[in-house]
């Protein structure tokens, strides 16, 4: 329980910060020395468990319950006064008055409940005074970065027969169609042999098509299929099952292909599959990888390739590979330890990375290694499955206790899901168990904590950004497994600080919190009851939550509760004649960080309420069609000093009475629909002032370059639709940081570009789409750093100039539904390169730039 306790508290400290910001000052009545008291008691709790988490006993077991409920009683206090303070009825000087010695009392109460459990902890703590602690302390996470870099692919240690067997089989000269299982047990290198496979350069050339998907125990066959086609629907496809496979069948005719389906579990899979998937009698091989042997019988017409356990000297060879970043030792007195540590892992090669990630954070102390083996070497008479979960907990046990949060909540994703950073860090965030570092952003924070647990190997990444930051990342079944057991015995997430709802959720009698259908109608006198089933055995506390209706009908409604801290509303039907957010809501969404609101078929922009400005929490707001007001003048102005992310602004007006409350804004997006004569109404010259703005997005007809004033500190430039001719160009190429620039449906326009020396001197990538351009002169010393080249849909491009191929820094050359004349040329500066020894240089079709805003 020490884990959610830990949670609670520092969420906790959160919304005490939050209640005693000066932004709430004027509308709030609170007692400051309670408040000031109740914080110190619980930042006491708080250290307190960094320090001792590790102490395992069922006293601490009991006090850490009694900690998390106190907590979330405190939540709950505070959150009905300011809620009651905060709403538009009762704002006389009598209902105050009378509210805030009713709060002062429960204070009171829960200060004493705080300072009884805090006497307990003392009396147990003066127990271990001189006492040997039996776990050793848990390695702190370090302030930079471990020797080992995070990147790069799986470490094939003692695999290199395998991937010749199974290279050998997919490339072998048999006509026919073949399906290819490869089966072991979880964490055994399934998915990592395959991968390697998928991705070999000899693979790479032999086959016409590679396709990678991977399937999850509940599936849907239309997400299967639409992820074969590289289909991207947020919403699913109007097209049926059948249609969808006649679309693969025909892009997969005639054509040498590879498809991987990783993670299968049942026969039905290929069943519901195998139609479409056409014997083109040309050596095209499925793949699939299985933990079932049944299924990997049933399905395969080539014999199922077992993945065997590591020998002895591979398993070290591997945990050297982890835990050193090279072969062997390089500390003789922690080598033979290390070698029983890996022959404790039993030569599963999950376990062995996992255990690799915690000794590379234990600054190589004999004693932390030695505590190690012992506790790996206990579980050797378990069966093979429970003694991997029993290493995988070794290593979750002795995380740093603001870690360990982090890593339950990855248990709430599906099975095998690609997970963007971004969102992830929004997700921690929102639930407030990121413990705040003088100095930095609580994105920052929860980077570094993301970072730590990929290195430890707990976490896995699964999509490299350009600059070599990770955009998605995902978790090992068997580490979503731990993730799950260990959340069910912490009582993890007890009140849910997230809603998303998304179409067709927009129905009566959906759940409030989770948009599912519910089972029984609800009582429309109990908005509590308007929680599903699932969502009320999940979270023990749902009946507390204060609701706020946002829309309503006498049948349809949409609630959100008090506490939320991150709302996702998505493409939902109707909401046009509706007022989404209406000051009363949005000022009782006190604790509010994040809103996303994504509409269709709007008929007109929605205006945010004044209130949006006396939220100081807000950190990012990502609307479609949003317009947002002019500061309310206020005596004392709110600097939301927070917020760093404003994304689909419609006619945002740059006016210094607006920037200066926004001076940290690291992004903005911005769409200007009607075609402007004069741009100076909108400001955009004060763009210089935002200071920190890294990424920009300007989606806008007939844009005038010179009415704008971009900040020095611009890193990633996304221009749409603007129009601009190509001489403008210099206007970008000076700045100075540039790194990504992104331009798409004619943003610039005319027939030729030209670009000039001493530009682009940092920029990386370079995307192109849907552009009229046809002649494009350039050599390398124009983009000097250059490492990736996006074309898509340039239909009139001539040629891609030669000289770009001779950048040195260049790894890619992507064309989408480019002329083939355009891809003749970059098939050329391929080969050209090659002839230089050039090997890195890779050339792709049909892959579309990405980037996650």
């Amino acid at each position: 329980m020490a884990v959610a306790a830990y949670a609670s508290l520092v969420s906790l400290m959160h919304v005490l910060d939050n209640v005693q910001h000066p932004a709430r000052r004027h509308r709030l009545r609170l007692d400051e020395e309670r408040i000031k008291s109740l914080q110190e008691k619980v930042q006491f709790l708080q250290d307190f468990l960094e320090v001792h988490s590790q102490r395992k006993s069922q006293e601490m077991e009991d006090l850490a319950r009694q900690i998390t409920v106190v907590v979330h009683e405190a939540d709950d206090v505070i959150d009905l006064h300011a809620v009651d303070q905060l709403s538009e009825e009762g704002q006389d000087k009598s209902h105050h008055m009378t509210a805030l010695s009713s709060f002062c009392q429960d204070l009171d109460i829960i200060i004493g409940k705080i300072e009884s459990i805090t006497r307990e902890l003392m009396m147990i703590k003066e127990g271990w005074d001189g006492e040997v602690q039996e776990q050793k302390p848990v390695v702190s996470v370090p302030a930079s970065s471990p020797t080992l870099p995070s990147g790069g692919k799986n470490a094939m240690v003692g695999f290199d027969h395998h991937l010749l067997r199974v290279m050998d089989e997919l490339t072998k000269g048999e006509s026919n169609l073949h399906i290819l299982p490869i089966t072991g047990m979880g964490g055994i290198g399934k998915t990592t042999l395959a991968q390697n496979a998928f991705d070999h350069p000899y693979v790479v050339n032999y086959f016409d098509v590679r396709i990678w998907f991977t399937i999850s125990q509940e599936y849907s066959v239309q997400e299967i299929l639409l992820g074969l086609l590289n289909d991207k629907r947020d919403n699913g496809s109007s097209e049926t099952d059948v249609e969808l496979g006649e679309r693969l069948y025909k892009k997969l005719f005639g054509r040498r292909y590879l498809i991987v389906l990783d993670d299968v579990w049942s026969i039905k899979v290929w069943e519901d599959l195998n139609r479409f998937f056409p014997n083109n009698r040309n050596g095209s091989r499925i793949m699939m990888t299985t933990r079932l042997k049944d299924v990997a019988v049933s399905l395969g017409s080539l014999q199922p390739y077992l993945v065997s356990f590591l020998d002895e000297n591979n398993s070290w060879n591997l945990l050297c590979e982890k835990v050193f970043g090279q072969e062997g030792c390089p500390y003789p007195e922690l080598e033979k330890i290390g070698k029983d540590i890996a022959k404790g892992c039993a030569g599963l090669p999950l376990a062995i990375v996992v255990i690799g990630g915690l000794l590379a954070n234990s600054n190589m102390r004999r004693e932390y290694w030695e505590f190690v083996a012992n506790n790996v070497n206990s579980f050797a008479h378990s069966d093979d499955n429970n003694r991997c979960l029993k290493i995988l907990s070794l290593s979750y046990n002795h995380l740093p206790i603001q870690l360990k949060p982090c890593f339950l909540y990855m248990g709430v994703f599906r099975e095998d899901d690609e997970i963007f950073v971004s969102e992830l860090i929004k997700l921690w965030i929102a639930e407030g168990f990121l413990k705040p570092v003088q100095g930095k952003t609580l994105e920052e924070v929860a980077e570094e904590n993301l970072k730590v647990l990929v290195d430890r190997n707990l976490i896995l990444v699964r999509k490299w950004m350009y600059s070599g930051k990770f955009i998605k990342c995902g978790i090992h079944d068997l580490l979503r497994d731990l993730c799950l057991i260990e959340s069910e015995k912490e009582h993890f997430i007890r009140i849910p600080k997230v809603q998303k709802v998304s179409h067709p959720c927009w129905a009566p009698y959906v759940c409030a919190l989770c948009s599912s259908s519910k089972l029984v109608y609800p009582s429309t006198s109990d908005p509590s009851s308007l929680v599903c089933n699932m969502c009320e055995s999940r979270y023990p506390y749902p009946t507390k939550l204060r609701w706020v209706k946002v829309i309503g009908q006498p049948d349809e409604r949409l609630l959100q509760h008090t506490k939320l801290r991150y709302i996702d509303i998505m493409t939902l039907q109707g909401l046009d004649q509706y007022q989404f957010v209406s000051p009363a809501t949005m000022s009782l969404l006190w604790n509010l960080r994040f809103l996303c609101v994504i509409l269709s078929n709007l008929p007109e922009p929605i205006v945010l309420p004044s209130k949006i400005w006396e939220m100081p929490q807000l950190r990012q707001i990502n609307m479609a069609l949003a317009v947002l007001p002019d500061p309310v003048d206020i005596q004392d102005s709110i600097i939301l000093e927070n917020l760093n992310k404003l994304s689909l602004m419609y006619e945002f007006k740059c006016t210094n009475e607006v920037l200066e409350r926004i001076p940290n804004l690291k992004m903005l997006g911005l769409r200007y629909f009607k075609y402007m004569e004069d741009w100076s109404y909108y400001c955009l010259h004060n763009l210089v002032h935002l200071q920190k703005l890294e990424i920009l997005g300007i989606g806008a007809e007939n844009l005038l370059l010179e009415k704008i004033a971009f900040p020095a500190s611009l890193k990633v430039l996304v221009l749409a639709m603007c129009g601009i001719p190509w001489e403008d160009m210099i206007i970008i190429g000076s700045l100075p940081n540039l790194e990504v620039l992104v331009l798409q449906y004619n943003a610039f326009k005319g027939c030729e570009w030209n670009p000039v020396e001493e530009q682009f001197l940092r920029l990386k990538v370079l995307s192109i789409l849907d552009s009229d351009l046809v002649r494009w002169t350039a050599e390398n010393i124009h983009f000097p750093n250059l490492e990736s080249l996006y074309l898509d849909r340039m239909y009139d491009l001539e040629e891609i100039p030669s000289g770009i191929g001779d950048i040195a820094t260049l790894r890619l050359i992507s064309l989408s539904s480019c002329s083939s004349s355009a891809v003749n040329s970059a098939k050329q500066i391929l080969e050209e390169q090659q002839c230089n020894g050039n090997e890195d240089l890779q050339l792709c079709f049909d892959l579309s730039f990405q980037m996650d805003f």
